[in-house]
């Protein structure tokens, strides 16, 4: 079991298990003022898959400690220190982190649903190599999940949420100034009194948001998703979906003589919720938003999908043999068990020929790919970073240029791959 390491890890202590609850058995002691008790203290520390769920660490604190792959959930750090602590992988659901000190503290690819974080410091903060403090760097959500997080006062200047789930949160009188967003999912979210100067939303939703607010603050929003800008409604499409569905396939059925090709090209697709199992091979969707819809078992061979959005969808079991997803952006979609691999036209005869899936240029971030059959396909400069790929077919795909930072391709069959050089990926992730 491999992850990344601080620059210090040669000089970071461990701790057990047992260890680590007679540390909180001591501070709990403290914060009752009973004899023997002991403010917990805890510097460059290694505390990787501890658990601390449900204890009562208020004004402890863990400068500079590894804390990757915990159960932190429910767990009480108000008016803790956390300063530039890897909290990375770990589970911080229904945590309270009010007014704890969170500057410079990496919480990548973490879960923080219903976390409360209200009047937190995220502010940049870190240490030098010799443990001294230095300039340090800023707050690394990237990827993490603050669905209904409280951030209502907190200090996030300069934090990086970029492609986070933050659907529902708090922000309201926060300050985000300088803050990364770029594709983000800030559904629904509260952004009353907050400060969003400098702030970059590239890519980010903001559906359900007053954005008023952060315009006015001179936010660029023209490449963000907003109610002013979705697309074509499915209401617009002149007929109800399913009659266009089967006049699709009678165009399928007649090789194009009778009726015509489904053409969804522009259109906001989420107010249907799910297309769980619906057969729409070779529709055309160039720049369609399915994001947060449920598209488990659909059937999407031989089709044009092309910049379309898929984030946060559930696309367990799909078939999209054959498909072209250039450019698409899945980050944080389901796609375990996809059959993503070639299709073949012709029969089998000597002029028949395989059509590769094809991921080009597509944002991948975040999907689990679990058992996933991947084989032959194209993710030429497709961006995979985080992504989990444990026990997919990726026999002869080609990855040429692709990211693969963070990535988990634990037991994946990568016979006859073209893999990106200069790549980084972790082979197994902890806790996973």
């Amino acid at each position: 079991m491999t992850h990344e390491n601080n620059a210090d890890s040669e000089k970071m202590d461990t701790i057990t298990q047992d260890q680590l609850d007679a540390l909180v058995d001591l501070h709990n002691r403290f914060l009752n003022a009973r004899l023997g008790g002991r403010r917990a203290s805890l510097k460059n520390t290694d505390l990787s898959q501890l658990s601390l769920s449900g204890k009562d660490l208020r004004q402890a604190s863990f400068m500079g400690c590894t804390m990757r792959a915990m159960d932190l959930s429910s767990a009480n750090f108000q008016e803790a220190s956390l300063y530039a602590c890897d909290l990375s992988y770990s589970n911080l659901d229904n945590t309270n982190f009010i007014r704890s000190d969170l500057r410079g503290a990496k919480i990548e690819n973490a879960s923080l649903e219903g976390a409360d974080l209200e009047r937190a410091d995220l502010r940049i903060g870190g240490f030098a190599s010799e443990g001294s403090f230095d300039a340090g760097q800023a707050v690394n959500f990237r990827g993490a999940n603050l669905s209904g997080a409280k951030l209502a006062g907190s200090i996030a200047s300069k934090a990086d949420f970029s492609d986070a789930i933050m659907t529902g949160a708090n922000m309201a009188n926060a300050d985000m100034r300088g803050a990364q967003m770029g594709g983000a999912d800030l559904s629904g979210v509260d952004v009353g009194g907050a400060q969003f100067e400098g702030a970059t939303m590239d890519g980010a939703i903001l559906t359900g948001v007053n954005v008023s607010q952060i315009m006015g603050a001179g936010v660029d929003l023209s490449d963000a998703v907003t109610d002013d800008n979705i697309g074509k409604s499915v209401k617009d499409l002149g007929e109800p979906l399913a009659n266009l569905i089967e006049k699709h396939r009678t165009w399928l059925e007649t090789s194009g003589e009778k009726e015509s090709q489904l053409d969804l090209s522009g259109v906001d697709m989420r107010e249907l919720n799910s297309l769980k199992s619906e057969k729409m091979t070779a529709i055309k969707a160039v720049k369609t938003k399915f994001f947060g819809m449920n598209l488990y078992k659909i059937e999407l061979q031989s089709a044009t999908l092309d910049y379309s959005d898929f984030r946060n969808c559930d696309l367990e079991d799909a078939d999209l043999r054959g498909s072209s997803f250039k450019g698409a952006n899945f980050s944080h979609s389901k796609m375990m068990g996809v059959n993503a691999g070639a299709l073949m036209f012709g029969g089998g005869s000597s002029t028949s020929r395989f059509s590769p899936c094809n991921f080009s240029d597509a944002k991948l971030r975040y999907v689990d790919f679990t058992n996933a059959k991947l084989k032959e396909a194209n993710f030429k400069n497709a961006d995979l970073s985080y992504a989990n790929l444990t026990g997919v077919d990726l026999r002869d795909a080609d990855l040429t240029g692709a990211i693969l930072d963070g990535a988990n391709i634990d037991d994946a069959d990568t016979q006859g791959t073209i893999m990106p050089q200069n790549t980084r990926p972790i082979f197994k992730i902890p806790g996973k």
